[in-house]
C-alpha cells in the first residue's frame, strides 16, 4: 500500500515506518556502486538497471524491483549487512537482498539452496544471470574468462532449475 502523493508506504503497512520508494533505492544502489565497473569495464550501474528492468518485464514486484537495484551492494562491500538492517525497505527486499548475497568461501548448491528457499529471489537471480550471461557483455571478455564465467552462470541456473537464458 503505497500513499500516491509520497510514494511511501505509509507506518502500518509494514509496521517499518515510511520506506524508500523505487527511485530512492535506485539512487541508494548507484551512490553505493558509484565508480565501480563491471568485468567488461561498463558502470557497474548499468548492471544493477539492467537486472532491475528485468525483474520488471519478467512480473517482479517492487519488493523484487528494490532487491535488483540493492543485490549486490552487501556482496561487494558497496553497503554493509547493517545498513540493510536498518534500511527502510520491507522485510521481504531485506531477506531477497540478504539471500542474493554469496558469502566468501560459499558452495554453489548452500547459495542456490538459500535462493530457492527465499519467496521472490529466484526471480531476481535469474533476472541477474540473464544480463550476466549476455553475449552482448561476454564477448568483450578474453576467452578464457568468457568461458569460465559462461560454465559458472549455467551451473548455477541448473541449480535453481531454471531453463534457458532469457535476456530482457
Amino acid at each position: 500500500m503505497t500513499d500516491q502523493a509520497t510514494g511511501r508506504t505509509p507506518r502500518g503497512a509494514t509496521g517499518v515506518g515510511p520506506q524508500l520508494t523505487l527511485a530512492e533505492v535506485e539512487a541508494v544502489a548507484r551512490a553505493a556502486h558509484q565508480g565501480q565497473t563491471d568485468k567488461a569495464g561498463r558502470p557497474y550501474s548499468e548492471h544493477l538497471a539492467a537486472v532491475a528492468e528485468g525483474v520488471r518485464v519478467r512480473g517482479g514486484d517492487p519488493d523484487q524491483i528494490a532487491a535488483a537495484w540493492l543485490h549486490d551492494s552487501v556482496e561487494d562491500d558497496a553497503l554493509t549487512a547493517e545498513w540493510l538492517d536498518a534500511a527502510a525497505l520491507s522485510p521481504r527486499t531485506k531477506a531477497i537482498v540478504d539471500a542474493l548475497t554469496k558469502r566468501p568461501g560459499e558452495e554453489p548448491e548452500v547459495y542456490a539452496r538459500r535462493i530457492l528457499a527465499t519467496p521472490g529471489a529466484p526471480l531476481v537471480k535469474e533476472s541477474d544471470l540473464a544480463h550476466n550471461a549476455d553475449p552482448r557483455r561476454l564477448g568483450v571478455l578474453p576467452e578464457p574468462t568468457r568461458v569460465r564465467l559462461t560454465e559458472k552462470y549455467a551451473r548455477m541456473r541448473a541449480l535453481l532449475g531454471l531453463g534457458p537464458v532469457r535476456n530482457g
